[in-house]
Order: structure tokens, then sequence, then C-alpha cells
């Protein structure tokens, strides 16, 4: 036995330590992600049925969605509705704080738009 090889306990401490932090990361992330892309498909359905519609009107429709889908994160005055190009854009932008450990919190910006893109 000239070279042993092989991985030694130490290391497999270590590799054990970093992939369940990772886990323990992406567990705590995923309900809000998840949330974040409910409200981009109320958003866009609430969208296409706003032809002729006036704002408290989308608001309305718009909340409507996040009571069937319980959302608490947003509500239908955290909406921006502007036109654009002679079409309706319909936006909104939040912020989660995710405490991870103690004192110390992830902090994600959500932004999206009936247009596609952010603003």
């Amino acid at each position: 036995m000239n070279r042993q090889r092989g991985v030694a306990l130490s290391g497999l401490i270590v590799w054990g330590v970093l992939i369940s932090l990772v886990a323990v990361l992406v567990i705590r992330v995923i309900p809000d992600v998840m949330e974040y892309f409910k409200i981009r498909h109320a958003l866009k359905a609430v969208a296409e049925e706003s032809n002729g519609r006036t704002v408290p009107e989308i608001r309305q429709a718009f909340g409507k969605y996040l009571e069937i889908e319980h959302i608490k994160t947003i509500s239908p005055a955290d909406l921006d509705i502007f036109k654009e190009d002679n079409r309706l854009i319909i936006a909104f932008a939040y912020e989660r704080r995710i405490p991870l450990v103690a004192n110390v919190s992830l902090l994600i910006d959500f932004r999206g738009s009936s247009s596609g893109r952010g603003f």
C-alpha cells in the first residue's frame, strides 16, 4: 500500500456541512420564489383581462386572484399601473427578508410586470 486513495473523515465532514448549509438555504428560499411565480401568473392573467377596465377594477380583479392563491405578501394597492406605447402595463416590486441564523438574513428583491420585463 504505497499510496492510499479515498476521502479522509475531516474532508467528509466539511463536504457534509457545506451540502447541508446549501440545502437549508434552498429550503428556506423555495416558498418565497414559488409565491413570486404565483403573483406573476396572477398579474399576467389580470393584464390579459383588463381591456377597457379602470384602475380600481384592475386592482379588485388582482385582489381576487390573491385571495384564491392565499397570498399575503403583496396587496392590490402595491401595483403600479401605467400606459406605455398605448399598452396597459401592470407592475409590482417588493422585498423579502428571510432569516437564516441569528442576526444573519437573506434579502431578495422581487420585481415583475405584465410586459414580461422588470421595471
